[in-house]
This record gives C-alpha cells, structure tokens and sequence, in this order.
C-alpha cells in the first residue's frame, strides 16, 4: 500500500463529504493506518480563526478579499499539518482544498479561474493532493440538508451553488485520475462502499 498520502473531500455543504471523511478515517484507522484529519477553512490553530471570519463575519467582504483568506489558511494547513504527517508516512484527509477555490471563488463568484489556479500553487507550494472525492448533489437537496441556519457562504443563492456544482462536474472532467465524482444522494452506506473501493484501486 502507498504511504504517505493526501486526499481530499470535496463537494456542495449538506453533500455528505465530512461523514465520508470521518468513515474513511475510521476504517482505515481499523487497518492499523495512521491518520490526520484536518479541514479548509479552519485547520487547527491559526485556521480556526481565519474559518471564524470567513463564515460568520456580518459586514462586507470583497471576492478578493475572501479568496486571500483562504489561501492564507491553506497555505498554513499545507506546511503546518499536510506536508510533515505525508513526509512521516501518514495518511492526511482534507475537508476541502484547492478545488473548493476553484468552484466557489472561480465558478461561483466569477473571478480569474487561471490566476486563482496560480494563487493555488502558490499557497501550496505546488503540492496537489493525491486523490480527490468530488460529491455531487442537486442544490435543492444540498441546502435543505443544511437546514435553516446557514453561514454567510451558505446564504449566497441557489444560482450560486448551480455555478458551484458545474465548477466541481467541470474540474472532474479535466483531471479524471485524481477527482472521482459520487452520487451523493445514494445512501451513506452505499457512498461509504463506493469511497472504500476507489480508495483501494488508487492505492494498491
């Protein structure tokens, strides 16, 4: 089995992607396979305040703005959590990451998708991850999934999230080997089964 490694979840909020993450954890952590769990925004320490500010601040943010916030929190999971557990042969598991940008900030808001790729790189150092889960739902479903209370990412609109959806479907169809989309309206067993064999064709 390949060693150190760096997946990602990726996907619309109410898709599913945190339970798959902690499901994946939990069986490979029965395996015996060390584990790091982290998450964009939001990686212990420092990201947790930047995730603070990006979901909950009330006054005006510029798309900009935003985006450079979360580079900044990425490049600081990047070198302080992804990159020393790979180096040291664990497995890393990511809430989101490079292509979360690409959807929201690119498809979504509209901005440069070759220069936030750029940025991407950047805030990364070039490192990609090694495999990716893009889950794919309906927006009907993915917000009523999210109930009532919603962040400030969460109340940008129904076309939004659309444009979200197609960036993440898109993203999919130039990098086959990597982001591999599931259904996520199947049933959490069954999305669980579909994770565990791509993950076992990609690693042995």
């Amino acid at each position: 089995m390949k060693k150190g490694m760096f997946i990602t979840f990726e996907g619309a909020d109410g898709c599913g992607k945190t339970t798959q993450m902690k499901l994946l954890a939990e069986y490979l952590e029965k395996k015996g396979i060390d584990v790091v769990l982290t998450r964009e925004p939001g990686a212990k320490g420092l990201g947790e305040k930047v995730r603070e500010i990006l979901l909950n601040y009330e006054g005006p943010v510029s798309d900009r703005c935003e985006s450079f916030l979360f580079l900044a929190d990425r490049a600081q999971n990047i070198d302080i959590i992804v990159n020393p557990a790979v180096e040291e042969g664990k497995i890393v598991l990511c809430d989101r990451h490079i292509d979360s940008t690409v959807a929201y900030q690119g498809y979504g808001r509209g901005l440069d998708i070759e220069r936030i790729n750029m940025l991407n790189n950047i805030a990364t150092n070039g490192r990609k991850p090694d495999l990716t889960f893009v889950f794919d739902i309906d927006i009907e479903t993915s917000m009523a999934r999210v109930g009532k209370e919603k962040d400030r990412m969460e109340r940008a609109g129904k076309d939004f999230h659309n444009r979200v959806r197609q960036g993440y479907l898109e993203l999919a169809k130039q990098e086959p080997q990597r982001i591999k989309v599931i259904d996520a309206a199947k049933s959490i067993e069954e999305i669980h089964a579909e994770v565990i064999k791509i993950f076992e064709e990609y690693c042995f």
